[in-house]
This record gives structure tokens, sequence and C-alpha cells, in this order.
């Protein structure tokens, strides 16, 4: 009898403790960067378009810029000598016809790359965009040829953390409400938020692993968000992410569901269906065309 005292008062203290937990928990504040939207899903142009020309380059922006996507996507390294450029790799290696680190770079070195060097459509037969004078852009590059353009940054993994930089050239730009931040790495992003609050966050993989989990074991409502949005892929190690109470809950949390990265018509349609707040694709193009914009 006293055994089952003590697990009935357990079991109150517990139930209590989950019931505090609840009423203490609240939703995300919402963020001005969505007051840029009127239609959904928000199309997102991965790296500019990476399947329709070089990406992370102003070409493959301007192309995607000419679609009418709603945000040009993104990801950010810092050179050697301290200058944020895009790139989605940790070197130049894949893209270019160079080899090395970026943060082991300088800027001029990077700009003496052709940034379309290896892109290919045909499995390596041609390779259109060599020698064409594309370059790896720099930031403050992108923001000059899209003055006012929403965007979202990816924060990569650097050796030297950019979140000061990034958050002054943000505001150099007065591109506070127009840029979503993300990253995989949870500390790049936790010392993102505590230098450059007032601008938008996605959540980090630490963030989306507790929020999926939770969401599994109907305790979702226990989840106090500080990001956004949450930027998945549809599935990870063999656990389905997006499906309708995953965005259902995340909608209860005042957070969007961003989805990457379909490419085909298909995965495409299959996400609009789906009712995801936005799909981020390297094929804007087909996504544009099925959401007739």
């Amino acid at each position: 009898m006293k055994k089952k005292n003590i697990f009935g008062v357990l079991l109150l203290l517990f139930l209590a403790l989950l019931v505090g937990m609840r009423l203490g928990a609240r939703p995300a504040p919402t963020h001005p960067f969505f007051d840029n939207f009127d239609k959904y899903p928000i199309t997102f142009a991965h790296q500019g378009g990476n399947l329709l020309s070089p990406g992370n380059t102003l070409f493959a922006f301007e192309r995607a810029a000419e679609l009418s996507v709603d945000i040009l996507e993104m990801d950010a390294h810092i050179t050697k000598d301290g200058v944020l450029v895009v790139i989605h790799d940790e070197d130049v290696d894949r893209t270019t016809n160079g080899t090395g680190f970026v943060e082991e770079m300088t800027l001029a070195e990077i700009k003496e790359l052709d940034a379309g060097y290896w892109w290919t459509e045909d499995e390596g037969t041609t390779y259109p965009y060599r020698g064409q004078g594309i370059e790896i852009p720099t930031l403050a590059e992108v923001f000059e040829n899209f003055p006012d353009y929403p965007v979202n940054i990816e924060i990569k993994k650097n050796k030297d953390a950019i979140a000061q930089p990034l958050c002054e050239i943000i505001h150099e730009y007065e591109m506070q409400n127009k840029t979503l931040i993300v990253s995989f790495y949870d500390e790049r992003m936790a010392g993102f938020r505590q230098i450059c609050p007032e601008v938008a966050t996605a959540a980090a993989r630490q963030e989306i692993t507790k929020f999926v989990i939770l969401n599994y074991i109907f305790m979702d409502g226990l989840y106090s968000p500080t990001e956004v949005a949450f930027q998945v892929p549809e599935s990870n190690s063999g656990i389905l992410v997006v499906r309708p109470r995953f965005i259902s809950s995340a909608h209860n949390r005042n957070v969007q569901v961003h989805v990457w990265t379909p490419n085909t018509r298909e995965e495409i349609q299959k996400f609009i269906t789906l009712g995801v707040d936005g799909i981020m694709t390297d094929r804007p193009d087909i996504l544009m065309e099925l959401l007739e914009r």
C-alpha cells in the first residue's frame, strides 16, 4: 500500500508538471518577415535554382527573380579577409575551377574563380557556363543587385562565427524584415539570435528534432519556439517528418513549415496539396508553373 501511495504521489506530481509546462508554453511571436507574402505556399529558389543554372550566383538569382519567386535562398561563408560570400560548400572544389577552403582564401582569390565551371545538365557531356564570367558573389553584391528582395540565408559550418558581420550587413542594407536565417548548427543559430534577435530565424537541428519527437508522442503543446519556421526534408533517417499533424501542430505554435528540396513535378505537387507554407526547390520554374503564378 505504501508503494502504491508513493507511486500515486509521483504520478500526480508528474501530471502537475506537465500541466504547468503546457500552461507556460508560448507560441512563436509573429514576425514582420512574413508580411512580405500574400500568397501561399511561399516559393523559394534553392540556391537560385541549382538545376537551372549554377547555384548561389547572381546569374541564378537573376533567373529566379525573372520567375517572380518569393524568396532567394542562399548559403553564406566568410573569406580569410572577413568578407561574406555566397557559396554552398566549405571549399570551392565542387563548383569552381579552383581548390581550397573558402575561409583560407581572400576575396581577391575567390573572385578569380569560375563559379559555373562544373555545372552540367547532361551528366558531364557539356559544361555550358564555363568561361562565361560567372563569379562567386559577395552577400553585399546580392543585396545591391536585388534590393528589398526577401532572402533566406543559411549559415554554414564555418570555423569562425559569422553572426556579427552577418548581422551588420543585414542592418547596413536595411534587410532586417526581409531576411530569414537558418542553420543546421544549433550553436551557430544561438549565436546569431543573441547578436541579432530582431531578424527572423528558422529552427536548427536539435530544435527540429525536439519538436518532431514531441509531435509523435502528442506532447508538442509543451514546445515554446524561438524560431518562426521549420525548414525540413520530407523525412530524415527513415522518420517521416512532414505529415498533416506535424504541419497543424507547427501552426498551433505559430511556426511555418518549409519543405526542401522537391524537384520533380510529382514531388512539388504533393507538397502543394499537403498544404505546407513554403516550398524550396532547385526547379522554381516547375513550382511557379504548378501554382499558375
